[in-house]
């Protein structure tokens, strides 16, 4: 009854159907690992944004980079804003996805080091690409800062191509290494996004704390594989039963007319 099972057709489609259910299987994994990826991440933040603040030279040094378990741990520093060396960085949207920069001021600490400070969000204003926007001066003198601890940006995580050749002042991911080559000093590893002190008017825009609340449907996905990797087998076993009846039915009808007497 089944031999047809040995057709050309039904092997190919055998072969496709054994390959399907490992895939779909390995895709589940994946959607469950990104789930459980985020749910230590909202929870390395949760823990970080809680936090006291804790001098940044406890957490990084000049070429280090930024464990991830001190990813957006509250940092604070005391020195002064060196606005000479202010640099934007381009193509950063704020809350309401309005296109503009990200303001990257030094922040020369007291014993001559360097902490790259992210100082917020200002809009572009109508310039053009070539332009350096106007952008509110940062207190003067000695300072504390507080901010998230924050790794150097790579093309990779971000997406964003390090672009050369850009209009003086102007770069396009935040990099420690690169940013020490251009000021000739000891750079703190990675960055911090500023929280205090806020600005005197409505810009440069703190950057949100991130959210570490969502948990998106990964999970969701991941049981959607796993449950197309089971229906593979059975829609299988359907359609080679309903097959088997389909061939079966048609050889009944042809044994009938081959028996049936002929007409007078």
């Amino acid at each position: 009854m089944y031999r047809f099972l040995l057709s050309r057709q039904w092997v190919i489609l055998t072969l496709v159907a054994l390959a399907l259910v490992p895939t779909m299987i390995e895709l589940g994994f994946w959607q469950l690992h990104r789930h459980e990826r985020r749910v230590a991440l909202n929870t390395v933040i949760a823990d970080s944004l809680a936090a006291e603040p804790v001098p940044v030279e406890s957490l990084t040094s000049p070429g280090a980079e930024v464990d991830g378990a001190n990813l957006y741990r509250r940092v604070s520093a005391q020195g002064r804003f060196d606005t000479a060396h202010e640099v934007v960085v381009r193509r950063r949207t704020n809350a309401d996805d309005e296109v503009g920069y990200h303001v990257l001021t030094p922040f020369v600490l007291e014993d001559g080091k360097v902490l790259l400070v992210n100082r917020g969000w200002v809009p572009s204003g109508g310039l053009s690409q070539t332009e350096f926007p106007r952008i509110p001066a940062p207190p003067r003198g000695e300072t504390t800062v507080t901010g998230r601890l924050m790794p150097d940006q790579t093309t990779a995580e971000s997406g964003i191509k390090d672009v050369q050749g850009l209009p003086d002042r102007q770069i396009m991911l935040i990099d420690s290494a690169q940013e020490a080559e251009r000021l000739g000093r000891q750079v703190l590893g990675g960055y911090v996004e500023l929280t205090e002190p806020g600005p005197k008017g409505d810009t440069p825009e703190l950057i949100p704390a991130p959210d570490h609340d969502g948990i998106g449907n990964h999970m969701a996905y991941a049981i959607q594989w796993w449950l197309f990797a089971a229906g593979v087998p059975v829609g299988w076993m359907v359609l080679a039963r309903r097959e088997a009846r389909d061939r079966a039915a048609a050889t009944a009808q042809k044994q009938q007319r081959e028996t049936a007497p002929a007409p007078v």
